[in-house]
């Protein structure tokens, strides 16, 4: 990569305004000073802005983060702050998320900056499951988990949803397991039957679990295993 987009994209700023910065000789590599921006730079070569050193980014990236309430998924938000808040790393604006919670929703999200493995995950035909905590205003009805596994019929929407598996936890709390990605779909599958949900938290994408032991707000990378297991052939769910 040239040494003025890496900067650009490192700094978040313009080539112009790294042109500057070149000029001004705050700009090392591997210890000297550098005014080129058109120099190619290696992988291992080590680059720095005033002593400070810029990580170069090489790969793609996958992160798993505990999201809080009250924050939103999108990558740029006027009124909201965004889960990119959460994540400490070289350019992070370049990482979104694969498969949004709303902003009331906690757990589970998937970070990358690898758009087809995202893909796999948000494309409706991979039909990737997901599961939720979800807490209920009402008690639940005897036969919710009869219903839901047959297909339950949304407030506008011409087809029945997917069968959806429910295990009771207890009156007011069940664990959902859906195929699809329907806007706010939990939500809205319980106003059918008459309830509504006070607090939703997803725990699973795929064979993704979250980690029990990952406070809110906080992230860390996936496995190579994890990763491998979004649109690996032999999965019933991200296959």
């Amino acid at each position: 990569m040239r040494l003025d987009k890496f900067l650009s994209q490192q700094l978040g700023i313009s080539r112009a305004l790294v042109a500057r910065e070149l000029r001004a000789r705050r700009i090392t590599v591997d210890g000297e000073v550098v005014k080129n921006g058109a120099v190619k730079l290696a992988v291992e070569q080590e680059v720095k802005f005033d002593g400070n050193l810029l990580a170069q980014q090489n790969g793609p990236r996958y992160f798993m983060l505990n999201k809080p309430q009250g924050y939103v998924c999108s990558t740029d938000d006027p009124d909201h702050p965004t889960v990119l808040y959460f994540l400490d790393e070289p350019v992070a604006y370049k990482l979104h998320a694969a498969g949004r919670l709303d902003i009331d929703t906690t757990g589970l999200v998937l970070m990358t900056d690898d758009g087809q493995w995202s893909h796999r995950v948000t494309s409706p035909k991979h039909h990737c499951e997901k599961t939720y905590l979800v807490t209920l205003e009402h008690s639940l009805a005897a036969n919710t988990a009869q219903r839901f596994a047959a297909g339950a019929q949304l407030h506008n929407e011409k087809s029945m949803t997917r069968p959806a598996q429910l295990e009771k936890i207890n009156d007011r709390q069940v664990r959902l397991t859906i195929s699809e990605g329907r806007y706010h779909q939990v939500k809205r599958m319980f106003a059918a039957i008459g309830n509504r949900v006070i607090a939703l938290h997803r725990e699973r994408i795929g064979t993704i679990v979250m980690d029990k032991d990952l406070a809110s707000g906080a992230y860390r990378p996936l496995t190579a295993e994890e990763i491998a297991s979004v649109g690996a052939p032999h999965l019933r769910d991200c296959g």
